[in-house]
């Protein structure tokens, strides 16, 4: 038996076949090969045509298929990860009525902060563990207020890998861990939120029907097992947001356990069994991919939007000819530090770690005289690290308190340089394994279809790569104390 991962991100869709006997990666592959747009009309927006989203995962799933190294006829289960708090809307028909609004935008920001601060009183957070902030159900708010006339037509609202798994099966399902992404489920109740819904004025109806996360969401339309060769009993048995499912790629499942990835976004994930907010929704709390009433394991989780966008942007307009390893190369040569110049990586949207501000990205302390590209390419990776040190002390506020944080070696973690600023600056060992979204992706669907037993049969293949433990910490602080200040001075200023 064969299982399809399937992870739909930003910049493009990768997918993964593994096969179950073995636990072993046979292919992946990824479309289109330059990174997909992002569409903002104005300020602050970003968004996505989920009709690509649809393309592009056929073409990614066709482009495996090409490599000859297996039958498709023997895929029996996909599960699919997807980029977290999306929205997307379909009429009567399935057919999207708009754009979908991603992760990054901030468009809802103001809205999601307004129905905080009048649902306060009623114990919102204690509830909930988030502020509606610039959610699903915010975006969908947005949609309500601005586009009415769209908004009538609605039939219901999904999360992006909710959208993709109907293209396959014709069914509209979720799960509890994906509308909790929407600040749209009540922990203390084991329930939709009521208050939330009532709030904005948005009736239950339009709320997919939810289901297990491992579970049988729908089998292979007929259509579509033609068009991509597979066999008519394929079945959708697994998705989550990308973060969960990256901390299910690295067997982080229990309480204590950390994950964080470093790809469009940076995030640090920890598992916990206690209903666990911070006052000011500066990191989020949602249902973990093994969630139970009577198990609730939760995933707090900090986000900085500016992370490998950053490093390509960089990549983009300073480094022509380059590829990152040479980039990096060039960055390690570079002293601790780089010489002075300073950057501050906050230039995609607003962070919900800095109260759901605006600060834009900032490079300080050029020296036309000394500084050269390489400098840029250092203080790019370190700036980052400084932003994960920010949230990950807004997280040990919390009680969260990672020995050891586990990481795929993969997008920025490939990096030397940022291995060793990030665990330099956080004080905090990093496990690095050969895993990948799309590859959890893959073992998940295994699990939701029955394929594996337990984790202990799905995470046998799990392999570390290498372990970083912390260096020059006493130097990355002194730095990090700099870099701090010159954020702190940017938030005084953006008040």
């Amino acid at each position: 038996m064969l299982l399809l991962g399937i992870d739909l991100g930003t910049s493009s869709i990768k997918v993964s076949v593994v096969d179950a006997a073995t636990n072993t990666k046979i292919v992946s592959t990824s479309f289109p090969e330059s990174e997909a747009a992002i569409l903002s009309a104005k300020v602050g927006w970003a968004e996505q045509d989920p009709l690509t989203w649809w393309s592009d995962t056929k073409e990614a799933i066709k482009k495996a298929h090409q490599s000859g190294l297996y039958n498709p006829k023997d895929i029996g289960a996909i599960g699919i990860a997807y980029q977290m708090h999306g929205l997307v809307v379909v009429d009567k028909a399935h057919k999207p009525l708009r754009n979908a609004i991603i992760w990054c935008d901030s468009r809802a920001v103001e809205l999601g902060n307004e129905a905080f601060s009048q649902l306060k009183e009623q114990a919102f957070l204690g509830a909930h563990l988030n502020s509606p902030g610039n959610f699903t159900a915010s975006k969908l708010a947005w949609v309500k207020q601005y586009e009415p006339e769209l908004y009538e037509q609605i039939y219901k609202f999904m999360l992006p890998g909710d959208y993709l798994s109907m293209c396959f099966t014709g069914e509209i399902n979720s799960n509890v861990s994906s509308i909790s992404e929407g600040i749209l489920w009540n922990f203390e109740k084991h329930q939709l939120s009521e208050s939330l819904l009532n709030h904005y004025g948005i009736h239950a109806d339009l709320v997919p029907q939810l289901l297990p996360v491992f579970s049988t969401y729908g089998k292979i339309l007929p259509r579509v097992a033609d068009e991509l060769g597979f066999s008519s009993d394929v079945v959708v048995s697994f998705k989550a947001g990308d973060q969960p499912n990256n901390a299910l790629s690295l067997n982080v499942f229990e309480p204590g356990e950390v994950a964080a990835t470093a790809g469009t976004s940076g995030v640090i994930y920890a598992v916990t069994d206690k209903l666990v907010y911070d006052k000011q929704s500066r990191v989020n709390t949602f249902a973990h991919v093994n969630y139970q009433d009577n198990n609730p394991n939760l995933g707090v989780l900090l986000c900085i939007n500016g992370t490998g966008i950053q490093n390509s942007w960089l990549k983009k307009i300073t480094a022509m000819g380059y590829d990152y390893p040479q980039i990096n190369e060039r960055a390690a040569a570079v002293p601790i530090g780089s010489e002075g110049v300073q950057i501050l990586p906050f230039g995609n949207g607003a962070e919900r770690m800095l109260l759901n501000k605006t600060v834009h990205a900032h490079i300080e302390n050029l020296d036309f005289v000394r500084h050269d590209a390489a400098h840029l390419w250092r203080a790019a990776q370190e700036g980052i690290a400084f932003a994960f040190r920010y949230g990950l002390d807004i997280m040990r506020e919390n009680g969260i308190q990672p020995a050891i944080i586990r990481a795929g070696h993969a997008n920025l973690f490939l990096s030397p340089v940022f291995q060793q600023s990030f665990a330099g600056a956080t004080g905090v060992g990093v496990e690095l394994y050969d895993n990948d979204g799309s590859v959890g992706a893959a073992l998940g669907a295994g699990l939701g279809a029955g394929i594996y037993r337990n984790r202990s049969e799905a995470f046998s293949g799990l392999k570390k790569h290498v372990t970083i433990e912390p260096t020059d910490v006493e130097r990355y602080h002194e730095l990090y104390g700099k870099w701090k200040k010159s954020l702190e001075y940017k938030l005084s200023k953006n008040k």
